[in-house]
């Protein structure tokens, strides 16, 4: 299956490819016929980046999924975040061009916004990219009423953030929502009561990783259906 996204890209490419080998054939031009190749091989690649496996998630209260492929490189306590409204802790995710780039939600709830941000397009693997780059911040109330937060960060080759979700969203967890392209960083933002289930260095795949369990029935901070104390 492939995003649909990423068909403009193909369906350019493979033109292009068919061009350059008729017009190769016509003027029996060896330079031609190996750029007929070049843009083959790109046209595979840019298939194979937008690719888009189903995944199955078996959902359990408070359990997260990760919202996307790659590599945990960081995982940090913060004082808070102005929507969790506590202790949090982010977890960083980095998204290299051989990864699938669909971004999924990680949790079943109601999106409270949808924030997008400009920004500069460092590489998504070093820390400032994760303030500093452009980026589209996500923040939901799941079922078992906590708030979390996640984020799609370009890098210095993804120049394109594609969200579907819209305030008042009802998800459902590992339920594709958009993708970026080429390269870049996921963030997930969650009381730090809940139980983070990966480490550094762990490779996690979207929409099948679990990736935090909530502490379920326990007080939380505030009250998740009030979010008029975090501007957006």
């Amino acid at each position: 299956m492939i995003a649909r996204e990423g068909w403009p890209f193909i369906l350019i490419g493979l033109v292009l490819t068919v061009v350059l080998i008729l017009l190769a054939t016509r003027a029996n031009s060896q330079w031609l016929f190996g750029l007929s190749i070049v843009f083959g091989i790109l046209t595979l690649f840019v298939t194979f980046f937008f690719r888009d496996p189903n995944r199955t998630f078996a959902a359990e209260p408070g359990l997260l999924v990760s919202p996307a492929d790659g590599k945990v490189i960081k995982i940090e306590q913060l004082t808070a975040h102005p929507f969790v409204d506590g202790p949090t802790a982010k977890i960083s995710i980095f998204l290299s061009v051989f990864d699938v780039h669909v971004n999924r939600v990680p949790a079943n709830g109601t999106v409270n916004y949808v924030k997008y941000i400009p920004g500069e397009f460092l590489i998504a693997y070093l820390d400032k990219a994760s303030e500093r780059n452009e980026q589209t911040e996500i923040g939901m109330t799941t079922d078992s009423g906590d708030r979390i937060v996640f984020k799609q960060i370009a890098g210095i080759i993804a120049r394109r953030i594609v969200c579907r979700l819209k305030e008042g969203d009802t998800v459902t967890a590992g339920e594709r929502f958009g993708l970026i392209r080429f390269g870049s960083r996921t963030e997930l933002f969650v009381p730090t009561s809940a139980e983070v289930l990966v480490k550094p260095g762990d490779r996690v795949l979207g929409g099948r990783t679990p990736l935090v369990r909530l502490a379920v029935g326990k007080p939380k901070v505030g009250n998740p259906a009030q979010t008029g104390s975090y501007e957006h």
